[in-house]
């Protein structure tokens, strides 16, 4: 049975950092690109970060996280990680992870959330 499981958010002052971890299991993780989406309160869920399968090629970022934000991924722990630096209170939003497509069953998300 797949799961994803998300966590590292929390409650972070303008500027702080977090780091995101999603575990990912009962998936062929190596072959998978991955993503990181967040969904803000009464928004929809935006694919801001993604990552091929080998994590060889070039990661690509939304616009409103580039520069502040890296995706990475340890595939011998069937981990993905979002590094968020510089964070703002627009970044607050549940985080969560997921194949490119077609979608796994979806976590829980991990919650951020940036004061100013």
């Amino acid at each position: 049975q797949v799961q994803l499981v998300e966590s590292g958010g929390g409650l972070v002052q303008a500027g702080g950092s977090l780091r995101l971890s999603c575990v990912v299991s009962g998936s062929l993780f190596g072959g998978n690109g991955m993503g990181w989406y967040r969904q803000a309160p009464g928004q929809q869920r935006d694919l801001i970060a993604t990552i091929v399968g080998s994590g060889a090629g070039t990661p690509t970022y939304a616009e409103s996280v580039k520069g502040r934000f890296t995706i990475s991924r340890n595939s011998a722990r069937d981990t993905v990680y979002l590094r968020m630096n510089n964070l703002k209170p627009e970044d607050t939003a549940v985080y969560f992870c997921n194949d490119l497509g077609p979608f796994l069953p979806w976590g829980q998300g991990t919650q951020v959330t940036v004061s100013s």
